[in-house]
């Protein structure tokens, strides 16, 4: 290479550097936080008159410490991250797959060996707010401080009194398997400084107290946004876009902006209500995979005026047409001959196979609503990422009333055979078939664990 070879890639290089630095000065200036889209401003906690949006719900306020972290640890979903399927929970281990690398979770009950027993009231703060570690090291931000950032000092020591109190389970850290740049922690610290707000949640005095307490429940403890907003190119979420659904974890988090046609707007509120507390509702579909789980772990354990306070937020967040589909189709005709698709495809013969027993032709199930998949946003999705992934992981819910399942297909077909059920259940059920290939199969499976 040349001397004035290599001298321009150095300044192509620091040209690169510099844009990049410039842009996420910009950012951090210019992104509008969490709650900007509401009219009226923001005041610090201790400036607002009416009831405190943060804490536990009315009914829980007398509650010792211990029981009132519960109550908020449920909230912030932290057991379904920190626990592996079958393990003991909050012990860590769990596999998060990323396009470069792997993260597990960490171990966070209070063994002092391989925990965070050690961990003071400041460390737990630091790591919770700013994503440090005890001994300076910065988290990913697979682990969503930058929600969770907004939690009240108060909140976030009750929830280390709750996972405290709880037996402390020796199980040492699995190391994550990062490619390089991704596995240099220290650049967390510029990322943390650009992407991370690092402030306690300040309620609206525009806005009625049920509002805030939706906000304080959706922004810091369910911290809806870290799947439901699309991120930037620093992997931040972008604020401006706010709830208009991603693609996480290998799985589509739909679009719940108050867009009538792609997002929740023509929901009920009795609809979004039940599909938070109970995982579904009539007509729009069943909560699987991520959503499934919070679900179960989370949202289901809340109190009823606290999902009903979700519900007053989500309504206020402002429409955002997405891509996903406007159009759900009704349930489809009760004879197998008939149908949007051909009669005699792999994807008929495997969903008849494996599939019909439970979800019938029509696609409204006899057998449980939970099964129901005619109007499901998932078989209206022409990418079908949603539907490919649980068939091939299945999903287990476990209600109050019992445990509702499906199984995994995953080992039993081949990504031919999956993507070929996966197009006829979106040709049949849906408003436009999906086209998705044995290689997306492949792909979508090394982002599921079954």
């Amino acid at each position: 290479m040349s001397t004035r070879t290599s001298r321009r890639t150095i300044i192509g290089a620091v040209v690169i550097v510099i844009l990049a630095i410039g842009f996420a000065f910009a950012w951090k200036i210019f992104n509008p936080g969490p709650l900007a889209f509401a009219q009226g401003g923001t005041v610090a906690l201790a400036d607002y008159h009416s009831a405190d949006p943060t804490g536990v719900p009315a009914a829980l306020k007398n509650a010792d410490l211990v029981t009132r972290g519960e109550y908020l640890a449920r909230a912030a979903d932290c057991v379904v991250c920190h626990t592996t399927p079958g393990g003991a929970p909050f012990a860590g281990g769990l596999a998060i797959p990323l396009p470069f690398g792997t993260i597990y979770s960490t171990n966070i009950t209070a063994d002092k060996a391989t925990g965070i027993g050690d961990y003071s009231d400041q460390d737990f703060l630091n790591a919770v707010h700013r994503g440090l570690r005890r001994d300076g090291v910065h988290l990913y931000p697979a682990m969503p401080y930058p929600s969770y950032t907004y939690l009240t000092d108060a909140d976030t020591l009750a929830i280390k009194a709750y996972i405290f109190s709880l037996p402390p389970v020796r199980a040492v850290n699995r190391a994550d398997t990062l490619e390089f740049p991704f596995n240099q922690r220290w650049v967390m610290a510029f990322w943390s400084f650009f992407f991370n707000a690092d402030a306690r949640f300040a309620p609206n005095p525009a806005q009625s107290p049920e509002w805030n307490r939706g906000a304080y429940l959706a922004e810091a403890l369910a911290h809806c946004g870290e799947c439901h907003t699309p991120r930037n190119l620093g992997f931040a979420l972008d604020n401006r876009n706010k709830f208009a659904g991603a693609l996480t974890a290998g799985w589509r988090a739909f679009n719940i902006t108050s867009d009538r046609g792609t997002g929740i707007g023509a929901w009920s509120d009795d609809q979004v209500a039940a599909y938070l507390h109970a995982g579904h509702a009539t007509g729009r579909g069943t909560a699987a995979g991520p959503m499934g789980e919070a679900v179960d772990q989370s949202f289901s354990r809340m109190t009823p005026s606290d999902i009903r306070s979700l519900v007053v937020y989500l309504r206020s967040v402002p429409p955002i047409a997405s891509a996903e589909p406007a159009t759900i189709a009704p349930p489809a005709a009760a004879s197998p001959s008939e149908g949007g698709v051909g009669s005699d495809t792999l994807g008929k013969r495997v969903f008849e196979g494996a599939c019909v027993s439970c979800h019938s032709w029509t696609g409204v199930s006899a057998i449980s609503p939970y099964a129901t998949i005619a109007g499901a946003r998932a078989v209206n999705d022409p990418q079908a990422t949603n539907v490919a992934q649980i068939v091939i992981s299945g999903t287990v819910r476990h209600r109050p009333d019992g445990i509702v399942s499906m199984p995994a297909f995953g080992r039993a077909y081949s990504d031919t055979e999956i993507a070929a059920v996966v197009n006829y259940v979106t040709g049949r059920f849906g408003s436009a078939g999906s086209k998705i290939t044995a290689k997306d199969i492949a792909e979508l499976r090394k982002q599921t664990s079954y």
